[in-house]
């Protein structure tokens, strides 16, 4: 079984220090990719003038928590074209276990269609997460794209309403000088989640919690109040 794959969670599965993946300025990795409706496509291809890319599975709580308000991006901005890569369980448990086969993480990102009601295009990481680590590896990034394939706005984690003002600058031909400060998920939410996902799902995140507080909501916000973000814009070339 691959190790990206982990059936327990645990805060050594991420490093929360290190920046990974394309910043701002860079080509945004490119990808042929099964959606969750059994399409091939390129997740570079994207009608709008920006692609919203977010990372998530169906057992993330910050996911779940953004999902409703980041729904509501393509059809409320025009020319922003939004999508969802879904990589491997946050927190699995005994319901949602971890992915075995690609088939199980296809089935999950068709349940998050299904049940949970997505709307927006879901693309299927393949098996062992290589999109997903191109993409730096964390559980719910996100990534603004132009038509240049550029990276012009990134968050390690994302907070919905910095997405939505630095959309709201690119449109209006600024660059982007939003900082994306980690905001913990919903409670109500991030139970649910833990709940559907099964025994064992609460139980590691709640072990892990006081060390995801300290790294995020202490270190990363501080680092990021005291640090001037690199700017992206519509006319970034990479």
């Amino acid at each position: 079984m691959s190790e990206y794959n982990y059936d327990e969670f645990s805060t050594g599965d991420y490093d929360f220090d290190k920046v990974a993946g394309p910043v701002v300025g860079d080509k945004a990795p490119a990808f042929q990719l099964t959606t969750s409706d059994g399409d091939i496509r390129s997740l570079l291809e994207f009608s709008g003038e920006f692609l919203v890319l977010e990372m998530g599975s169906i057992t993330c709580p910050l996911f779940q928590s953004r999902r409703p308000i980041m729904e509501r991006l393509e059809p409320q901005i025009e020319g922003v074209s939004t999508a969802i890569l879904y990589v491997r369980e946050a927190h699995p448990g005994a319901d949602i276990p971890s992915h075995k086969t690609f088939d199980d993480k296809m089935a999950c990102a068709a349940r998050l269609k299904a049940t949970d009601g997505e709307t927006r295009t879901v693309f299927v990481d393949d098996f062992e997460g290589h999109a997903h680590q191109a993409f730096g590896g964390m559980p719910n990034a996100v990534f603004i794209i132009n038509k240049n394939g550029c990276v012009v706005f990134r968050s390690e984690w994302n907070n919905p309403s910095a997405t939505r003002k630095a959309i709201y600058a690119l449109k209006a031909g600024k660059k982007v000088k939003v900082k994306s400060y980690f905001r913990p998920a919903v409670p109500a939410v991030a139970l649910r989640t833990l709940e559907q996902a099964g025994k064992g799902s609460a139980m590691d995140f709640f072990k892990g919690l006081p060390f995801l507080i300290w790294t995020n909501v202490v270190k990363r916000n501080l680092r990021l109040f005291f640090n001037r973000p690199v700017a992206g814009s519509r006319e970034t070339v990479c």
